[in-house]
């Protein structure tokens, strides 16, 4: 009974409260069709000696023992706005709600803000494995070279490597994720620093895990594809008992490239155990191994304001000396309990080591009279995370106004060791960079890594402490208001060998608010409009490329207006459409041609209009998609990198997406994908375009037989030639040419 009723509140999007004592050993027979809310909940309770009640014109549930005259249950009580649901419909690409954004269980179209979630079934059908081609398809949101060894992403104009979470929980390294292990992807746009605290600037990805529960599980992926890419998945939970649990997902992939001497390897492990000693008690407790090696691929330089004109492959450097890897450790719990007097109660912790060096011999600077210059150095980092957060969970009326009120404090401590080596070219200390002819930019000159005094070698201890606390008040059915309000003490102390920068402490106390306001003239559709801060301090990593001032060490701040309208216009079909504007103040800028300095900018400011639709058109015809326009521009002068009205780098002004998958029938479906992306520049100085392209995806699906079903998954269909990212003016990725993958999946 417990489980059908929580899936009838997840796919119906209702609020419910029901004691889980009532529903304690109960059985139904489910729901098969369309039913208006009371009927549904009439029929999930049939027999089971429960009742639904309905007052004053309203919805009111109360689940409680059928006695005439009785009045127990009373706490259960909740107000339900009349909507119709289809009891078992299902959506491939839509979800209802989400308890990242507010930490507490809401439905999408009651946040105040943009948030784009990529389900478990749209990774499987567009056969994603990183963070960067899980993003593609979102409005607002571009995929960052990152030097070629980390995922970075430019929310709404400003990129970023380390707005990561998991399950909620800061992951700010910077490697390349895996989506093995992960149930949904959560994209939330705008300032989130009330949510997340420091950074949540342009906007964050939040990985929730898949976990351990009592739904078996046992599939098998095998794969293999262009470039002579072959990888394996397993997925297998097993129920111990009423009580317990158990769940194991394992990654292991090998993968070469369209880009000469360019390979992969990375495999991963994550076991996960849930334990319910109670009804109201859900323990969770997890790890994961991961490790991957790659090449380091800065892609190629530019001549004349374009990416120079060479073959997709040509590799600029030594990929046999260009290589990143990291090793990743992590264990995370949750425990979760509900009182009797409605309070829950929630705690998670999680701690990380991340072990991790990269080297790149690599294109510094654009193309001259037939000759490019190389660079090279290499970088080794290693962080101990601890973090830990405790939430408070309560809902109450105060007359006929209802409340959910959340109260938090999160506490955390990172250490990081770095060191950088600058590489010097035919062991010649004095010679830091290599000319070399643009038709063989290959090189084997010998290559020192040495430690100078300008090198950084440094080590940072971050402590965290943050006090947060949100009210989510109905004030009328069509009426609901959000507010909160989060501090974060921000402490560094950092330590350098550098002459006049060997010891730095730096203390930030930040408050960053959100305000948001919602209404709803019919159930389904909902207005908002709200206003959200964020701040991001400086950390170790920045503070090696500044000259240290009172302004350089002042956080940077976000500040996000935003307006918008979502549309429930089934409850397996979402439209969203918001308009924002986002102002950045202190802002760190990076050298367009040297990637190792950074300059501070008074201010930039984005402003946008996203459209999203993703869901069922019909009930063989599923889709994800949207449209961005998006402008940015400084707002005060950069000496030597940008003047006063210079666009934001690596903003296209418009883009767009849609993916449809249509089931020709119940064994046998196809999905087309299409992305464009418009012309943007490389970097703030507005010196070098990246052109505009458009990109067309296609896959097959074929069930085989019950347990056993394949796919066949098509990038690049015509073979479109464009450029995928960029980091700065001369590290510009090529995308890939036709690419096939093949899949088979096997479920026990």
């Amino acid at each position: 009974m417990q489980d059908a009723v929580n899936q009838f509140v997840e796919q119906s999007g209702i609020k419910l409260i029901a004691d889980p004592v009532l529903l304690q050993g109960k059985v139904t027979f489910g729901l098969d069709g369309n039913f208006e809310i009371q009927s549904a909940l009439n029929q999930l309770l049939e027999n089971s000696g429960l009742q639904v009640n309905k007052q004053a014109g309203s919805y009111i549930i109360a689940v409680q023992p059928v006695e005439s005259g009785s009045g127990a249950g009373a706490e259960s009580i909740v107000t339900l706005p009349l909507i119709k649901i289809t009891a078992d419909s299902t959506s491939r690409y839509t979800a209802m709600s989400t308890t990242t954004a507010t930490k507490t269980n809401t439905l999408l179209r009651d946040v105040p803000q943009a948030i784009s979630v990529i389900t478990n079934e749209l990774i499987k059908d567009q056969s994603i494995r990183s963070l960067g081609d899980a993003v593609r398809y979102v409005p607002g949101v571009g995929v960052s070279q990152g030097e070629g060894n980390r995922d970075a992403l430019v929310f709404r104009g400003n990129r970023s490597t380390g707005d990561f979470f998991i399950d909620g929980i800061r992951d700010d390294a910077e490697f390349y994720r895996d989506l093995y292990n992960i149930e949904r992807v959560e994209v939330l746009k705008g300032a989130n620093g009330m949510i997340f605290g420091r950074g949540g600037s342009g906007g964050v990805v939040n990985r929730v895990s898949k976990q351990a529960n009592w739904d078996p599980v046992r599939e098998f992926t095998f794969q293999g594809g262009s470039f002579n890419q072959k990888r394996m998945t397993a997925d297998v939970g097993y129920v111990i008992n009423d009580v317990a649990t158990v769940r194991l997902n394992a990654l292991y992939e090998d993968a070469g490239s369209f880009r000469d001497g360019v390979n992969m390897e990375r495999l991963g492990i994550s076991p996960t155990i849930t334990i319910k000693p109670t009804h109201r008690t859900k323990i969770v407790a997890g790890m994961e191994r991961f490790h991957d090696d790659r090449t380091a691929d800065r892609g190629i330089p530019s001549f004349l304001g374009r990416p120079v004109n060479v073959h997709e492959s040509q590799f600029f450097g030594d990929p046999k000396r260009s290589n990143a890897n990291i090793n990743v450790l992590s264990f995370n719990s949750l425990i979760e309990h509900k009182f009797d007097s409605g309070v829950t109660l929630q705690n998670r912790t999680n701690y990380t080591t991340y072990d991790k060096f990269y080297q790149n011999i690599f294109a510094n600077s654009q193309v001259f009279a037939g000759l490019i210059s190389l660079g090279a150095y290499n970088n080794e980092t290693t962080r101990e995370n601890v973090f830990n957060q405790t939430n408070l969970l309560y809902s109450l009326n105060t007359g006929p106004i209802s409340h959910t009120l959340m109260a938090g404090i999160e506490v955390g401590r990172q250490e990081t060791h770095n060191q950088r080596k600058n590489g010097f070219f035919n062991n010649d200390v004095s010679q830091v960079n290599l000319r070399v002819p643009l038709n063989n930019p290959i090189t084997n000159a010998p290559v020192d890594f040495l430690t100078r005094d300008t090198d950084a070698h440094n080590r940072s201890i971050v402590n965290v402490t943050s006090l947060y606390i949100q009210d989510q008040i109905e004030l009328l059915p069509q009426l609901q208001l959000i507010a909160g309000v989060r501090y974060d003490m921000f402490e560094v102390d950092f330590r350098q060998r550098n002459a006049g920068r060997d010891h730095l402490k730096t203390r930030d106390d930040l408050i960053a608010p959100r305000f948001g306001v919602i209404y709803k003239p019919i159930e389904p559709v909902s207005f908002y409009a709200s206003y959200s801060q964020a701040y991001v301090p400086r950390a170790g990593d920045q503070l090696t490329s500044l000259n240290v001032t009172v302004d350089t060490l002042r956080p940077e701040k976000f500040t996000t207006l935003e307006t918008g309208v979502k549309w429930d216009i089934r409850p397996d079909l979402a439209l969203t459409g918001a308009v924002y504007q986002l102002d950045r103040t202190n802002v760190i800028t990076a050298d367009p041609n040297d990637p190792t300095r950074t300059f501070l900018a008074k201010g930039q400011r984005t402003e946008g209009v996203e459209i999203s639709l993703n869901g069922q058109l019909t009930s063989d015809w599923s889709v994800m998609g949207g449209y961005a326009y998006q402008t940015g521009e400084f707002t005060s002068e950069v000496p030597g990198v940008a003047k006063k009205g210079a666009t934001v780098g690596e903003l296209p002004r418009h883009t767009f997406s849609a993916w449809n998958r249509y089931d020709i029938t119940p064994k046998v479906g196809a999905a087309v994908g299409v992305i464009y992306r418009g012309e943007m520049f490389a970097s703030a100085d507005n010196t070098v375009r990246i052109p505009d392209f458009t990109r067309v995806d296609a896959a097959l699906f074929a069930q085989f037989t019950k347990r056993f079903r394949g796919q066949l998954n098509i990038e690049n269909l015509f073979d479109a030639n464009y450029f995928a990212s960029v980091h700065n003016n001369n590290n510009i990725t090529p995308g890939s040419p036709i690419a096939i993958r093949a899949t088979l999946i096997a479920n026990f």
